[in-house]
């Protein structure tokens, strides 16, 4: 029986480093035009001065290449679960970038109405809106099903047209249209992207990639489609 070999972490560098940097890849950041992957700090910074991707030449997009941006958090663990120690050092440098920033914890020498501005737009970060995150426009589209129980009740939007950040989830998106249409709590919808129904902890990002983007440049926004949950019991 042969003995597997044994691989390191130096064995994945080619795959978990940055090619602008040099170092781990730091919230990777994949440029969705040819799938190369950058920190996301690095990948910002080269676009201020070009609209060509740093590794292959090619050009991202003729105005504003922040838009063909995508965050890959499953990348991102991996990384973690490969190199010891460097969510914690990243932790560690973020706190100590915070701290050099705002190095009057007290607010001492800062005008009341301008800290009262910083802590409120404070607690706006921490409320989690995803605002500085790589956005995706969605066509959300009602599903019918020829009379089907629950068609008279679940309807189609207004507005069916949103722009939200790539982190957002299935599970969200439901939440989204329950309030928006008014359905009961107990009330359940299945989110379908080319016919396939979608976890609730899917993002945007992951179906795009997976089972949107497969569709060709043209085919954009994507489009879910939401129905009445079948019951097959």
């Amino acid at each position: 029986m042969a003995t597997q070999k044994r691989l390191l972490v130096k064995d994945f560098n080619p795959f978990i480093m940055c090619y602008i940097c040099k170092g781990y890849l730091i919230k990777p950041t994949t440029v969705t035009e040819c799938l190369h992957t950058f920190c996301k700090s690095c990948i910002v910074q080269h676009f201020e001065e070009s609209n060509d991707c740093p590794k292959c030449g090619n050009q991202v997009h003729e105005t504003n290449p922040l838009e063909m941006l995508r965050l890959d958090n499953t990348l991102e663990e991996i990384i973690f679960k490969l190199v010891p120690g460097l969510r914690e050092a990243e932790q560690n440098r973020e706190l100590e970038f915070w701290k050099r920033k705002r190095p009057q914890e007290n607010g001492d020498g800062i005008p009341k109405e301008k800290k009262r501005k910083d802590d409120e737009e404070e607690n706006d970060e921490n409320r989690d809106y995803h605002r500085s995150d790589p956005q995706i426009a969605i066509c959300l589209d009602c599903l019918r099903h020829n009379g089907q129980s629950g068609d008279n009740i679940v309807k189609g939007l207004m507005k069916k047209f949103i722009r939200c950040s790539t982190r957002v989830t299935v599970g969200t998106i439901k939440k989204f249209l329950s309030v928006k249409l008014k359905l009961p709590s107990t009330y359940e919808l299945d989110i379908l992207c080319n016919g396939e129904i979608m976890g609730k902890d899917h993002t945007m990002e992951f179906i795009y990639m997976t089972r949107w983007r497969l569709r060709g440049e043209n085919s954009y926004p994507m489009v879910l489609q939401y129905r009445p949950r079948i019951d097959f019991g």
